[in-house]
């Protein structure tokens, strides 16, 4: 088997490593901050960018680390993806932070075609279930979302224009990666694309939420095709994307607490309303 370079950084100012400058003070800017590019951070989480077929633009590492890389690298085909060496204080003072870790990649980024729900959500009948967040802007949150969809089978993800990035490397290593690989759609117009999922892939809306016009969870029949509906950490569900759903549901709880947390509640409902296989 061909055998990949690894790359040895000792200047600072070497232009090879662009693309990892600065990772904190480019992360506040978001996507803008590093077109169509994204950073994963942790081995779990470039693992799982190197099984996706350009998807890793290189990966930079601790010295301790260069035969491990290297040679996943090369197992999964990569043999063409630079892997970049440092010691553990050049390494930080590329990236600008402890890197404890000492992994770091960088991906290319979908562009937002890609990102429509007419490209990430099959028309052949094979969604079955989909969870739909609106406005979700905690990183934690959004990573706990991703982790409980993998675990509960969930078919696609949808998240509203102000949903925080979920390319993010927080909200990648929260999701222990599964953001790379869950099918993800960003809508634009969104109360639209929440009728659209209805009329076009025959999805019924549960929408989750604990107002009077909400239904204990129990009561409501397991759908053959389901998208389950959370809203912002504060707010819920807006009274818009409510009137957009088929079902409110609640989950009961003991008395004097009133609310979960939303990747929680969402955990607890994909358990009810997934159609997905599970052992």
């Amino acid at each position: 088997m061909h055998e990949g370079e690894i790359i040895t950084i000792t200047d600072l100012d070497d232009p090879r490593i662009d693309d990892y400058r600065s990772v904190r003070d480019r992360d506040l800017l978001g996507p803008d901050g590093r077109p169509g590019l994204f950073v994963g951070e942790t081995r779990l989480v470039v693992d799982r960018m190197i099984e996706r077929p350009g998807m890793t633009r290189s990966v930079l590492v601790e010295a301790r680390h260069a035969d491990a890389m290297r040679a996943a690298l090369d197992a999964a085909g990569r043999i063409d993806v630079p892997l970049f060496v440092a010691e553990q204080p050049v390494l930080e003072a590329i990236a600008g932070f402890n890197v404890h870790r000492g992994v770091l990649a960088i991906g290319h980024r979908p562009g937002p075609e890609a990102l429509s729900l007419g490209r990430a959500l099959p028309r052949d009948g094979s969604v079955r279930t989909v969870l739909v967040c609106e406005e979700v802007r905690n990183i934690d949150n959004i990573g706990g979302l991703y982790r409980n969809a993998a675990a509960f089978g969930v078919d696609a993800m949808v998240l509203s224009p102000q949903c925080h990035d979920h390319l993010y490397r927080k909200c990648l290593r929260v999701s222990m990666g599964h953001a790379l690989a869950m099918r993800t759609a960003r809508s634009v117009h969104w109360h639209d694309d929440l009728g659209r999922l209805r009329s076009e892939w025959g999805l019924h809306l549960i929408g989750l939420a604990t107002g009077k016009s909400a239904r204990p969870m129990d009561s409501i029949p397991i759908p053959e095709r389901v998208a389950i509906v959370v809203g912002t950490e504060f707010d819920g569900l807006s009274d818009a994307a409510i009137r957009q759903c088929d079902a409110i549901a609640r989950i009961p709880m003991a008395t004097g607490i009133d609310s979960l947390n939303v990747a929680v509640a969402a955990a607890v409902a994909l358990h009810r309303f997934s159609r997905s296989e599970r052992i």
